[in-house]
């Protein structure tokens, strides 16, 4: 779903999602709100249809971890970040991410973008990592232009380095980011110009010029929450009101059974791609439509959502074998079965079947995630769930799976999630750790490294798998709202 010459993370991760200084009004770190077995609020917890009745495969059993183990993992946690952070301040200070196998940087376009101190900047506060995030803010706010005469794609610009401009901004109180953010939001507008209000796929951030006429509902429908926080934190509408009409054009081309395909022409209006699934270049379009009601209260996100979340369930979920539960790929307009592939990224949906009140949907997906997790000990990109096969055998260091552990403890209490989050960061450190850093894998099966360290483990990955080990007091859950990825954006603005 993104373009093919970037590795990108999910917007829910579109392809695909958020998160200390002391002193600052708007710290995380102040007390949570709510217990830990707080059940998600009534208000959004009427799925679009009954719950699932199929009977449950039993659950595997998951490595035990009291409160003593997970203060444990959380300081690793911290300590592997620390790690990755000093590789790539080392290898590849002032770039847009480090190759933790060679040593080397990486730039994304001609011009580095610092994607890494941004997509880092908040993790490294809400870890306690001071020495680093002062680091990373000095870094950003010397260094970081927009300037720059050449195309970039707006989807993974606007999640990673506006969502992160703006959540570095409410956690460290630096003007400095806001306006950066402020300038970048003025940059991308001009996506925004075609006919239907679907915006162009990229978009050259010197002369404003666009091209990319072919997109997917993860680009053009996963915006409005960095886009309308910018709107509301400098006061100019535009930016909410452009976000948001690229929502609700996407919405309203859904097909007579209410889903979405994979690609659609911007111009035209015209669906290219009838291939509907919850995957990368969908995934993330149904992760705003609800969390941008809870963020901003927009009525309509929630009616949208409302009208949404039956059809996926209907016509995306397919039971299989003994009670296990999966989301597979069906036709847009049929909603006739054509694939049975879930994935890496599909695994978001636990999380966000969670947060929407569905906890019996997402505690059932969520052992489906921890099967694929453990056909070669670490999760590949996708399988054919049918066979439990490898169909795409790489391991970028992707989130989601551990986003839902942490989405499902919250709302649970239950350390079957932690159990989880343990064997999946104990593995993911045993087979992806360098010198450097931390490695993506070509082959789950061989475990061949791949000399790549996306931004998106900084942002996303870490921060996930620390908040499922740190006291609920590390973060109130309740007062922000994650971006896809994993930025988070909280409500310091009045209606």
């Amino acid at each position: 779903m993104h373009d093919d010459t970037i590795t990108t993370s999910s917007p829910r991760r579109a392809l695909r999602g958020q998160r200390l200084a002391g002193a600052v009004v708007m710290a995380l770190t102040l007390a949570a709100g709510t217990a830990c077995n707080q059940k998600p609020a009534t208000e959004a917890a009427a799925p679009a249809e009954a719950p699932a009745t199929a009977k449950a495969a039993a659950p595997a059993a998951v490595p035990a971890v009291d409160d003593a183990e997970a203060a444990r993992l959380a300081e690793q946690v911290k300590s592997e970040t620390r790690h990755a952070w000093q590789g790539y301040m080392q290898f590849a200070k002032g770039h847009d991410d480090l190759k933790p196998i060679s040593g080397q940087p990486r730039d994304w376009y001609e011009q580095s973008l610092l994607m890494s101190p941004v997509d880092a900047l908040d993790t490294l506060i809400l870890l306690g990592l001071d020495k680093e995030a002062a680091e990373a803010r000095e870094l950003i706010a010397t260094q970081l232009s927009f300037d720059q005469d050449m195309y970039v794609q707006n989807f993974e610009i606007t999640i990673r380095l506006l969502g992160g401009l703006i959540s570095g901004y409410q956690l460290s109180g630096d003007e400095r980011l806001l306006k950066l953010a402020e300038d970048l939001g003025k940059r991308l507008l001009p996506v925004f110009k075609s006919k239907t209000g679907l915006p162009y796929t990229h978009v050259n951030l010197r002369t404003g010029k666009v091209r990319g006429t072919v997109s997917n509902p993860a680009e053009t429908g996963t915006l409005l929450i960095e886009f309308g926080a910018l709107s509301k934190l400098t006061g100019n509408p535009i930016y909410y009101d452009k976000a948001k009409r690229a929502l609700v054009e996407t919405f309203n081309r859904r097909s007579k059974i209410g889903l979405v395909g994979l690609n659609i022409d911007i111009e035209t209006g015209d669906w290219t791609n009838t291939t509907s699934h919850i995957a990368g270049g969908i995934d993330s379009y149904y992760e705003y439509l609800f969390k941008c009601w809870k963020l901003f209260g927009d009525t309509d996100c929630k009616r949208m959502w409302d009208e949404s979340i039956g059809p996926v369930n209907q016509y995306l979920a397919d039971e299989v074998r003994e009670g296990e539960l999966w989301y597979g790929y069906a036709d847009m307009n049929t909603g006739k079965r054509t694939q049975t592939t879930y994935g890496a990224l599909d695994a978001f949906m636990p999380g966000l079947l969670a947060f929407g009140g569905d906890l019996e949907r997402a505690r059932r997906l969520q052992e489906s995630g921890l099967k694929m997790w453990r056909l070669h000990g670490i999760e590949p990109e996708a399988i054919d769930y049918a066979k439990m096969e490898v169909t795409s055998p790489g391991y970028p260091l992707r989130p989601e799976i551990v986003e839902s552990a942490y989405y499902l403890h919250h709302y649970t209490g239950d350390a079957r999630y932690r159990g989880m989050g343990k064997e999946f960061f104990e593995d993911f450190v045993r087979h992806t750790r360098t010198e450097h850093g931390f490695a993506a894998l070509k082959d789950v099966r061989s475990k061949e490294k791949n000399d790549s360290m996306e931004s998106f483990l900084f942002a996303e990955t870490f921060k996930y798998y620390y908040l499922l080990f740190a006291p609920k007091t590390a973060l109130d859950f309740d007062a922000v709202v994650f971006n896809t990825e994993a930025h988070p954006i909280r409500k310091t603005w009045k209606d």
